[in-house]
């Protein structure tokens, strides 16, 4: 797809590219399974990355099968989370705050899309002090089909008023780089746990090792406002 020269807003995931939040929940995820005489490996893992609760659920009991209780793990699973942040909070990564300030700066509209529940969501964004920079949040729980389906671009680009097309999104994940490029947005990518397969790299305009090596693309994408 090609990109447009300039941009009208911009929309970030949160886990896994603001907030290192992926090896906290690839921990919590495999004592889960562990605690229900399962092994959760990292190439399962990678599958959930960018999935809604729900799509989660349907994943776990697909692989697992009956033998397995996905709700009871799930509910497990975000209680050792809590309790790993609670003890050792949350990072922030490298040039998200560079590239906050900037848009700060040029009062550039920006949403969230994350796929956490608004509960979940809601408690990340305290625990790592993010509360109140996003006037736009859209969660897994707002919208009907989770990534990778395009729903909750859409959403966010219905709430920024801007037209899918002017918006930058960027993701880290398989799952959310296939729901920003079927939303029709031009995508970044920035990998976390795991680089993009050729056919995900192909979605993404440009691929970025950190959000701080991507800045410089940035400033000059972005459109000042007025």
């Amino acid at each position: 797809m090609p990109a447009q020269n300039k941009f009208s807003a911009v929309i970030f995931d949160l886990d896994g590219l603001i907030l290192d939040t992926e090896t906290i929940a690839r921990r919590a995820w495999r004592r889960a399974a562990s605690d229900f005489g399962f092994v959760l490996d990292d190439a399962l893992y990678q599958t959930l990355i960018g999935l809604t609760t729900p799509d989660i659920e349907k994943v776990l009991q697909g692989v697992f099968g009956k033998g397995f209780n996905a709700k009871e793990a799930i509910k497990l699973a975000y209680g050792y989370f809590d309790e790993y942040v609670e003890k050792d909070g949350i990072a922030i990564k490298p040039g998200f705050f560079e590239l906050l300030d900037f848009l700060d700066g040029i009062k550039f509209p920006r949403a969230l899309a994350t796929s956490s529940s608004r509960a979940f969501a809601g408690r990340k964004l305290a625990a790592s002090g993010l509360v109140g920079k996003f006037e736009i949040v859209i969660c897994g729980d707002d919208i009907q089909n989770g990534k990778p389906a395009p729903d909750i671009f859409l959403a966010a680009a219905e709430r920024l008023k801007v037209a899918p097309a002017e918006c930058l999104a960027i993701e880290d994940s398989d799952n959310g780089v296939r729901a920003a490029y079927n939303a029709g947005m031009t995508v970044i990518v920035v990998p976390d746990l795991k680089q993009p397969a050729k056919e995900i790299a192909a979605m993404a305009h440009r691929v970025f090792p950190s959000l701080q090596e991507a800045m410089p693309f940035l400033r000059t994408a972005i459109r000042t406002a007025g």
